[in-house]
C-alpha cells in the first residue's frame, strides 16, 4: 500500500504545472506525430555566394568587312553655323540568302564646325559600339529624340519640331533604320487617310471663302511645309499641322484629334 502511494505521489509531482518566471515570447503546439518524428540535427548554414551580374552576349562577334554599304544624311540646323553630315554604314548579314538583313554597324558625323568636336566624336564612338554589340538597337532612336536643348529647339524643313541637334541625329538614325527595314511605321488605314483628306479640303475651302488673300498665302506656305500657314504644332507627331476645325484641334498629318 505504501509503495502504491509513493508511486502515485511521484506521478503527481511529474504532472504538476511548471511556473515560468520569464516572459513568453512565442509558443508552438506539439502534436503527437511531432513527438514520434526523429529529432533533426541542426547544421550551420553554408555561406551564400555573392550575386554576380550575368553578361549576356546579344549577338556573335562579327569582324568588320573590308567594304560596307551605307547612307549619308545632311543636317542643317539654325543652332550650327555649318551643316552636319551623318554617315551610317551597314553590315549585310546572311548575304545572298532569303534571310539577308542589313544592320547598322558604325556611324560617323562630320562638319566644318569644330566647336562641338569632342561630344560628336564621343557620341559616334558610343553609337558604333552599341551597333556592333548587336541585339535590338532601335531603342537608340527614342533615347536620342528625347534630348532637349535648354536654349530651345527649332523647326526643320516640313514643319517638324526638333528639340535639339541630338534629337535630329536620332531622327536621322530612325529614318535610316526605316530605309533598311529595321523599323516599320504603323500603317494608317484608308478610312483615316480619307478623313484627313476631307478635313484638309474643308479647312482650305473655308479659308478661301473667308479671305482670298489668305488663300494665296496658304498656297505659298504649302509649297514649303505642305500644311496651311495657320497650323500649330501637333503634340503627337511634332509637326506644324494642327488646325482648328469645328471647335476641335485636328492634325492634318497624323489624324490626331483632341476630341477623340
Amino acid at each position: 500500500m505504501r509503495r502504491a502511494l509513493t508511486s502515485a505521489n511521484k506521478d503527481e509531482k511529474t504532472t504538476m504545472a511548471t511556473k515560468i518566471e520569464l516572459k513568453i515570447k512565442g509558443y508552438n503546439v506539439v502534436k503527437p506525430e511531432d513527438k514520434a518524428a526523429p529529432a533533426t540535427v541542426t547544421t550551420a548554414a553554408a555561406p551564400k555566394e555573392a550575386p554576380t551580374a550575368e553578361v549576356i552576349q546579344m549577338h556573335e562577334s562579327v569582324e568588320r568587312p573590308e567594304t560596307l554599304v551605307g547612307s549619308t544624311f545632311k543636317i542643317k540646323s539654325p543652332l550650327f553655323e555649318h551643316a552636319l553630315y551623318v554617315t551610317i554604314n551597314d553590315i549585310v548579314l546572311n548575304a545572298g540568302t532569303p534571310h539577308e538583313l542589313r544592320r547598322p554597324f558604325e556611324i560617323f558625323i562630320n562638319s566644318k564646325n569644330m566647336d562641338h568636336f569632342q561630344w560628336i566624336v564621343a557620341l559616334t564612338r558610343i553609337l558604333s559600339a552599341v551597333f556592333r554589340k548587336g541585339g535590338d538597337v532601335t531603342f537608340i532612336v527614342e533615347e536620342l529624340k528625347a534630348v532637349f536643348d535648354p536654349r530651345g529647339g527649332y523647326f526643320k524643313s516640313g514643319g517638324v519640331y526638333m528639340p535639339s541637334i541630338v534629337a535630329e541625329i536620332g531622327a536621322v538614325i530612325e529614318q535610316h533604320m526605316k530605309n533598311i527595314g529595321l523599323i516599320h511605321d504603323p500603317e494608317m488605314d484608308d478610312a483615316t487617310r480619307r478623313l484627313i483628306a476631307e478635313k484638309r479640303a474643308a479647312y482650305e475651302t473655308a479659308g478661301a471663302k473667308k479671305n482670298s488673300e489668305v488663300s494665296v498665302a496658304s498656297s505659298d506656305a504649302n509649297d514649303s511645309s505642305g500644311f496651311p500657314p495657320g497650323a500649330t504644332l501637333c503634340a503627337k507627331c511634332n509637326t506644324k499641322a494642327l488646325v482648328l476645325m469645328d471647335g476641335c484641334q485636328t492634325c492634318l498629318n497624323c489624324g490626331y484629334s483632341k476630341c477623340g
